[in-house]
């Protein structure tokens, strides 16, 4: 295959990014008119990718369609240390069996953005040349980076000044993460802007190893749907790249319209003139560039047939006429989860898979999102009563119907 242009392709590809270090060396490196390696490190943390992951898996893809050697780094090693970029704590380290549970669904659901025909796409696990490292190599390995410099990252040094604790094997991840690019001889790093400190260790570590340091191309944060926050599923605010049509129409519809020209230009293909029509409230309502932005995703994650039943069934419920979606699923709640017919509210939501931990669910509850029989469970703390049929209800969007077991 023939790479376009150099002046082409760098114009295409500097487009959406928040930095690159640096610009000129991207350019140069297009200029000797070969495949250039591209790497993007995915830790499997979580069993879903979110729309979040799909920004920079997006640009991968933009370089794969101008002929470049994609390398997606499962970091089922670094996955165990866990990244401390913008924890306030440190994170739990995971098992090994996590997280290749974790990663055997991340692959299928990234190929819903790249290409993953042979030759466009390489696969590699970071325990590959992580895992072997002896003691002296690891100690090699943290010789090239002072803790002067180490502190200087702002969750590091927020987390000194507010005295909390920041322990020794954090301040090795940027390191592995670093030590991948030299693995692997990448010639460009993407990542978020949350990434940056680490990408730029890549370029330290590949200097020392005697290789071309790689361009480090950041992109910016996708907000999640509450509007504040980074989207993750941790925060509950986070769009999957799996979630059923239905749901992921709904998320959509409730984002804030401050976040629609966010949305539509990290995660869609619209052009610039579209996107400023879409986004100026005198020329388009922002329900119907919602509508539209859901349709596009829906559409793409799904399929176009997806995205129109998606639409209608959601002007169905939620148009002013009210009703309930025609299909509901059913959850059963085992005979130990009630007590005298009653069932502690976070027990309920979290075993209706309306939350990932009892902490979302009291969050939820305490923002009047979740709803039996139409009625607002107001006590995240307190019981209900249950009986066969009842609505479980989160948001305007997810509906189970609960039978007794």
């Amino acid at each position: 295959m023939t790479l376009p242009a150099p002046a082409t392709q760098l114009e295409a590809l500097l487009c959406g990014c928040d930095s690159v270090y640096t610009a000129e060396e991207l350019g140069a490196r297009l200029a000797l008119k070969r495949p250039l390696r591209v790497k993007l490190g995915m830790d499997p943390t979580a069993p879903d990718l979110t729309l979040g992951h799909t920004v920079v898996l997006r640009k991968l893809r933009q370089f794969q369609d101008f002929g470049h050697q994609a390398v997606l780094i499962i970091g089922d090693y670094t996955a165990m240390i866990g990244d401390p970029t913008g924890r306030s704590k440190t994170r739990p380290m995971l098992t090994a069996e996590q997280v290749e549970a974790n990663a055997r669904t991340y692959l299928d659901q990234a190929g819903k953005v790249l290409d993953l025909s042979p030759g466009k796409l390489e696969v590699r696990h970071n325990s590959e040349w992580l895992s072997p490292m002896t003691c002296a190599d690891v100690i090699k390995l943290m010789s090239e980076m002072t803790v002067a410099r180490m502190l200087e990252r702002d969750t590091f040094a927020k987390r000194q000044a507010e005295g909390k604790e920041i322990f020794l094997h954090e301040l090795l991840y940027p390191l592995m993460q670093a030590r991948d690019s030299v693995a692997i001889r990448s010639d460009v790093e993407l990542g978020g802007t949350d990434q940056t400190f680490n990408n730029l260790c890549g370029r330290d570590l590949q200097r020392s190893a005697g290789q071309p340091p790689q361009i480090v191309m950041v992109m910016p944060i996708l907000i999640g749907t509450d509007g504040k926050n980074k989207m993750s599923k941790s925060q509950g605010n986070y769009v999957a790249v799996t979630d059923p049509p239905g749901e992921m129409f709904g998320k959509i519809m409730s984002i804030p319209d401050s976040l629609l020209r966010n949305y539509f230009e990290l995660l869609t293909d619209e052009a610039p003139a579209a996107i400023d029509r879409l986004t100026d409230a005198r020329q388009c309502n922002p329900r119907d560039a919602k509508e539209a932005l859901a349709r596009s995703l829906i559409a793409k994650y799904h399929s176009p047939a997806a995205a129109e039943l998606a639409a209608t069934e959601f002007r169905r419920v939620f148009g002013g006429g009210g009703g309930l979606p025609d299909e509901i699923p059913e959850v059963v709640l085992p005979a130990d989860l009630l007590h005298d017919g009653q069932v502690p509210v976070l027990d309920l939501v979290t075993h209706c898979g309306f939350v990932d931990s009892r902490g979302e669910g009291r969050r939820l509850v305490n923002e009047r999102g979740v709803r039996l029989n139409g009625q607002v469970i107001e006590d995240p703390l307190g019981s209900v009563a249950i009986k066969n049929g009842d609505i479980l209800q989160r948001g305007k969007r997810k509906f189970v119907r609960l039978v007794v077991g």
